[in-house]
């Protein structure tokens, strides 16, 4: 029960009184009264309980099962629409194909929104790992000798609960950075004419059908050209790449696998230490991170994630004779580019998209279908893809449609395979691959590294 009898007493329910005793005819009054009225104690119990009973606790498993039977309500879905289509199309003067068109599109409808609901219900507030936060940023400032003004926004917005796991370890390694390398002791803060109380801004946000999470310190700022020149201590740039580099160019070198602009090793993560790690978490998540930064004024850390990565938005695209989707979220735009258009820098293929030169490749090389190169014609159908702050063309031969895809592992016997994130089933049965931007835009500059700086947004 959810209220115990110990918790109501006489006086709280009839006011203060003296308790009649038995047998006596206060006491007979006192018992005609509630035979009457009603025993007012078990009515205060029933209304408590009534209240509780207004949610109740469900094992994980069990919505993990619930979603799963949604994942394959959903591919039967596009099967149904699809065959509806096929049929009224050759028979739409047939009664009972239109009776069975109305019966598919209702229960269309009905599978709409039951995959709508399970979906809320899996939702979990990005509270339960910002809840956290606050102790471990008192902890690590007091350890450091620094003074922060830590502030949280947007506790309330909702993220899938797969994603909720994931997530806690990139964002707490971006917070523990962010204190010990992004801010500056209250001395040297003064000296820069800054006050000694620094500020460190943590923010989750919902939006166009995303998740945005910010956080923004005022501290020093990541200094590019000590990136550039350590890149190239490293051998991991050339002196022609970073002759060529823009200022956000340079600050993605951040994500190097082992680069770090820390002066001292300390027992929190220098800033720049497994950050290739966060950024291959967050895409692997179907998420991207970008990285605004001024000199001596402060950093940015902007992190885009999916609601939930089981059911997505996908392009259907066909390449070689075979079928592909690319997830929505990473596909930036679609376009026609003449042959003419297309120019050559040291051996590849580039265009020029606004202010971004965008490397292209014909999808069937870069899977490795194909030894020869890219096919180009007069007219080529190109699908830039967005991996973080890079972008890459992908060459196809044909657009098909959009449609929403569920997602499914490969499995343990293929294990992981570069380009591809997992696989899902069409509409009309068939299973398609489903491409990995992130990867495949690391496999287009393998070998390539002296245009690889031209793959990022200007």
């Amino acid at each position: 029960m959810g209220v115990t009898i110990e918790h109501l007493t006489e006086e709280s329910i009839f006011g203060k009184s003296v308790k009649a005793a038995p047998g006596s005819e206060e006491h007979k009054t006192d018992e005609q009264n509630q035979a009457r009225t009603g025993t007012p104690k078990v009515h205060a119990l029933a209304n408590a309980d009534s209240q509780a009973l207004q949610s109740v606790r469900i094992d994980v498993k069990v919505l993990d099962n619930l979603m799963n039977i949604v994942e394959e309500l959903v591919i039967d879905r596009s099967r149904i629409s699809r065959v509806g289509k096929v049929l009224m199309a050759k028979y739409e003067n047939d009664d009972i194909i239109r009776e069975l068109g109305q019966t598919s599109n209702h229960i269309i409808k009905i599978i709409n929104e039951l995959q709508e609901n399970i979906m809320k219900v899996r939702m979990v507030p990005i509270s339960t790992i910002f809840s956290r936060f606050p102790r471990l940023v008192r902890d690590l400032a007091q350890k450091q000798g620094k003074k922060l003004d830590f502030n949280m926004y947007g506790s309330e917005t909702e993220l899938d609960r797969s994603i909720i796991e994931q997530i806690r370890d990139p964002l707490l390694h971006l917070l523990r950075n962010s204190i010990d390398h992004g801010v500056e002791a209250p001395d040297v803060r003064l000296k820069a004419g800054k006050t000694e109380l620094a500020s460190v801004r943590l923010e989750a946000r919902q939006e166009q059908g995303n998740i945005v999470i910010t956080l923004e310190d005022d501290g020093k700022g990541i200094d590019t050209a000590k990136l550039k020149e350590i890149s190239l201590k490293k051998g991991l740039i050339t002196p022609e790449n970073a002759a060529g580099m823009s200022a956000a160019d340079a600050v993605n070198l951040i994500f190097i696998p082992g680069l770090s602009t820390a002066e001292k090793t300390t027992d929190v993560s220098g800033r720049g230490v497994g950050m290739d790690i966060v950024r291959t978490n967050i895409d692997n998540l179907g998420g991207s991170i970008a990285i605004e930064t001024i000199l001596g004024k402060g950093t940015k850390f902007i992190v885009r994630l999916p609601l939930t990565v089981a059911i997505v938005q996908g392009l259907l695209i066909s390449s070689a004779g075979d079928t592909y989707i690319i997830p929505l979220a990473s596909v930036m735009e679609t376009l026609t580019v003449a042959r003419a258009d297309i120019k050559t820098i040291n051996q590849r293929e580039v265009i020029r998209l606004r202010d971004s030169i965008v490397p292209i490749i014909g999808l069937e090389k870069v899977l490795g279908r194909s030894t020869k190169p890219t096919r180009l014609s007069e007219h080529n159908l190109v699908v830039v893809i967005k991996a973080g702050e890079r972008l890459a063309g992908l060459v196809v031969d044909s657009l098909m449609e959009r449609q929403e895809i569920v997602v499914k592992p490969l499995g343990n016997y293929l294990g992981d395979v570069e380009g591809i994130s997992g696989a899902t089933i069409l509409s009309d049965g068939n299973v398609a691959l489903i491409l990995d931007a992130s990867s495949l835009a690391k496999m287009m500059v393998r070998g390539g590294q002296d245009i690889e700086h031209l793959m990022a947004v200007d």
